[in-house]
């Protein structure tokens, strides 16, 4: 099956010559020709990669990859740009890019990035943790149903993600612990590195959101040290 790659630059010279050559290395391209654009096509289909523009009309590659984490913090992005300033590639890294290439580049090398980003992305995504799938479990007000990916409050229930279901099943098993930073990554990610230290960065803001609804619960963090997924009544 072809890997669907989302291309987001408004150059046409570039874009075309990209485009054709990663369809002749076996792989799908959409391409949008600005942020906006690109953003539209997030939403409506799922990507293995994005290969991102910074400097782009309507909406620049460091802002769209901010829309692109808080919608599917999962799939994987990396910058291509002209611009090679330190200042601006460490910009590119700590939004939680994968890779951040100037140009211009080899196209080969640039697949083989792809390739391994591609690879390393999939290889954490099938970490799961030990849980019957029909367990419905109650934290604090809320109802988690692992089966259904499902948080409900009074009556309110949203979807959630595989990987925010276990995170937060291993937050709720060791719930009023506090919780090394590597030991979570180590368990849920399957290994700790910078980029799966952002993307779980990313995911505790989202379960933090999740859980407003009821006061007795918060995750608390100890600089330098981990996390605690408190539960006080």
């Amino acid at each position: 099956m072809e890997k669907r790659i989302l291309l987001a630059d408004d150059d046409i010279d570039f874009g075309t010559t990209l485009k054709q050559y990663l369809e002749l290395n076996k792989f799908e391209v959409i391409w949008a020709k600005n942020g906006v654009e690109a953003l539209d096509l997030f939403k409506m289909h799922t990507f293995d990669i994005c290969i991102i523009d910074v400097m782009m009309p309507k909406l620049d590659g460091f802002n769209l990859s901010k829309k692109f984490s808080n919608r599917n913090p999962e799939t994987p992005f990396l910058f291509v740009t002209a611009r090679k300033t330190k200042e601006d590639r460490i910009k590119g890294l700590s939004l939680g890019a994968d890779d951040y290439i100037t140009k211009p580049f080899e196209v080969e090398e640039l697949i083989l990035r792809i390739n391994n980003i591609i690879k390393r992305t999939k290889q954490n995504q099938t970490i799961t943790l030990d849980v019957d799938k029909n367990e419905i479990i109650a934290i604090g007000a809320y109802t988690f149903d692992i089966d259904n990916l499902s948080l409900t409050i009074q009556d309110k229930s949203f979807k959630i993600t595989e990987k925010e279901a276990q995170l937060i099943f291993y937050f709720y098993t060791n719930k009023n612990t506090l919780i090394p930073r590597n030991e979570i990554l180590a368990n849920v990610w399957g290994h700790s590195n910078f980029f799966s230290g952002r993307s779980m960065d990313v995911f505790i803001s989202r379960i933090r959101k999740h859980f407003k609804e009821d006061k007795n619960i918060s995750i608390i963090s100890v600089r330098g040290v981990g996390l605690e997924f408190r539960i006080t009544n």
